[in-house]
């Protein structure tokens, strides 16, 4: 299903200023809010609607591109294209709750939503190049990283021993501190992060003398990655908890692996289709020549038959990279070029008069180059 424009999602123009976008998804967040409309599916989608629209537009990268493309701009965009079906309510509070007065907010007469947070681990991206050789069998590359890591000392705590780390006294180990006031809606509860703790919800008496308290240290881990058949260039691939180790037990961070790809000495790749200049002599053009054709695994031989022109374009079927997502293989095109010397003897001169005059050796116009015409850009 198509989605809904942004701007009419808020109900607002397509000029309206940043402050505008926010009072507008503050209404419609407060319209919609699970804990007003409880066991209300539609309520709860517009609620997600409205976030991803106020995530979008309230990003001007984001709303340039929005409002030059549409939907379709936001496409493989960093962070960008909306997250209503990546995130859940409880992402939107944690990304948008500085609107409503806190870092979150549980709405009408409700538990508070947010519990104590969740430390995340820096996500982490490399670069690995791979051999056209390497895309078409899928690798496994083992990659030395530098990042953070779980202290081993306090097993990542930040504590010198287990009674050093108790739970915070202010937020009672939640890690937020809520407050209840009056509103014309009615009773609205605001949550925001402890201050004693800073939202960890423990409290360290005794530091690690390794980490100094973080519960991570900076080393290198050697990561072994099975990169799948098919990739191509400019590719990305996460590796799920990768990256960099969150502090005091949180979540690890991701690793991205960006593909590049190594030329390839004779061929060259088109999606998943593998392209190849051969070069053949006037005398093998007229009469035919057996040739080896460079694949990625091997040679193979071909008959180049009598009377090629030049221009051909001969297909080898299945000869060129599988799919990432498993639909077959490309093929091989092969286009061939007859080579002219720039330098021939009297004698062979001699000979080229003499067949010029004959019938067999006047240029006729080729019957069909449509198959040509479509991939020469390709070799060219």
């Amino acid at each position: 299903m198509a989605k809904k424009d942004y701007y009419e999602v808020l109900g607002v123009s397509n000029s309206a200023t940043k402050e505008e976008l926010k009072k507008a998804y503050r209404k419609k967040a407060i319209q919609f809010h699970p804990d007003k409309n409880p066991d209300n599916e539609s309520a709860e989608e517009k609620f997600k609607e409205a976030a991803e629209a106020y995530e979008v537009l309230s990003n001007d990268n984001k709303r340039s591109r929005y409002d030059q493309f549409g939907h379709a701009g936001l496409s493989g965009a960093s962070g960008g294209g909306g997250f209503s079906g990546g995130m859940d309510i409880e992402d939107i509070f944690s990304s948008f709750g500085d609107i409503f007065g806190g870092s979150g907010f549980s709405g009408f007469g409700g538990g508070s939503r947010r519990g104590r947070r969740v430390n995340k681990g820096a996500n982490l991206r490399v670069k690995v190049k791979l051999s056209l050789e390497e895309i078409a069998n899928g690798v496994e590359k083992k990659i030395k990283v530098k990042k953070y890591v779980e202290c081993s000392p306090c097993s990542g705590t930040g504590a010198a021993n287990n009674n050093s780390l108790t739970n915070c006294s202010t937020c009672h180990g939640t890690g937020q501190v809520t407050r209840v006031s009056n509103t014309f809606l009615g009773q609205m509860q605001t949550s925001s992060t402890c201050p004693s703790c800073g939202g960890d919800g423990k409290m360290i008496r005794d530091k690690c003398n390794s980490c100094y308290g973080e519960g991570i240290v900076k080393d290198e881990e050697i990561i072994p990655i099975n990169i799948p058949a098919g990739v191509e260039e400019g590719m990305q691939l996460s590796v799920s908890g990768k990256g960099s180790a969150a502090r005091r037990g949180g979540i690890n961070g991701d690793l991205i692996i960006l593909i590049e790809e190594e030329k390839h000495p004779e061929l060259v790749r088109n999606d998943n289709d593998l392209l190849y200049n051969l070069y053949i002599g006037i005398p093998d053009a007229i009469l035919g020549v057996p040739v080896e054709i460079p694949t990625i695994s091997s040679k193979v031989k071909v008959k180049i038959e009598a009377g090629t022109q030049a221009g051909k374009i001969l297909r080898l079927r299945g000869k060129g990279l599988p799919d990432i997502n498993g639909y077959g293989r490309g093929d091989l095109l092969v286009k061939v070029n007859i080579w002219i010397p720039k330098v021939i003897s009297k004698e062979e001169k001699r000979v080229i008069e003499k067949l010029k005059k004959s019938n067999s050796f006047s240029p006729r116009p080729e019957s069909d180059k449509s198959f040509f015409s479509k991939v020469k850009d390709f070799f060219e």
